[in-house]
């Protein structure tokens, strides 16, 4: 089975883990994992972006010169888009970039990513990362313990205050177990887990 090592929250080392290996040493499929990257990217697009085609350009209803004679290149109107302040050629409209994967799919990539962390050594779990109230300092103090400095912490939802304790630190994030997504766990170097999250994690995808 695949192992981890254990941490406390001093940053030192006290044991190894066990883990699932169907989750956590699961073949990596490269290819579902970046189409579950691209999805997530793709759904937060607002897809408002918007240029004025010829059509809907004000003006140049009007052919600024004769067909012949003149020297200059025929012309139909002054808001075409070679002209400046003319209309866009193949203009953006709002669109919607979302598309869906399949559930199996979305599994698959999610057991990829976090199978990729644990072969580079990149996964951890620490032991006993409760806080009785939300302390920005004390977490930083165990990235420096753990010599980490760009981290993703993966909780249950009972350790609210570890989440909350890491908003104020730029290269860290919390989530919960039952939140976690591939785009969050590439994004990080490091993956660091509780024991309640690994069983929570263990519970929905084994």
């Amino acid at each position: 089975m695949a192992s981890v090592s254990v941490y406390n929250m001093e940053g030192k080392e006290t044991g190894k883990m066990e883990l699932n290996d169907s989750i956590f040493a699961a073949p990596v499929n490269e290819h579902l994992v970046h189409r579950a990257v691209v999805l997530q990217l793709a759904n937060k697009r607002q897809g408002t972006q918007k240029a004025k085609t010829r059509s809907e350009v004000r003006g140049g209803g009007r052919k600024p010169w004769r067909q012949k004679g003149t020297g200059h290149a025929r012309q139909g109107s002054i808001r075409a888009p070679q002209w400046k302040g003319g209309g866009v050629v193949f203009a953006p409209t709002p669109r919607d970039y979302s598309f869906k994967m399949n559930k199996k799919e979305k599994v698959t990539a999610l057991k990829s990513a976090l199978s990729s962390k644990v072969s580079e050594n990149k996964l951890i779990v620490v032991d006993g990362m409760e806080l009785d109230a939300p302390k920005t300092k004390t977490m930083q103090t165990l990235l420096n313990g753990l010599d980490m400095k760009k981290a993703l912490f993966v909780v249950d939802e009972e350790a609210k205050n570890v989440t909350l304790s890491v908003r104020n630190i730029p290269t860290a994030r919390g989530v919960y177990a039952n939140s976690i997504n591939v785009y969050d766990i590439l994004k990080y170097d490091n993956v660091i887990l509780t024991k309640d999250a690994v069983k929570a994690i263990e519970e929905v995808y084994a």
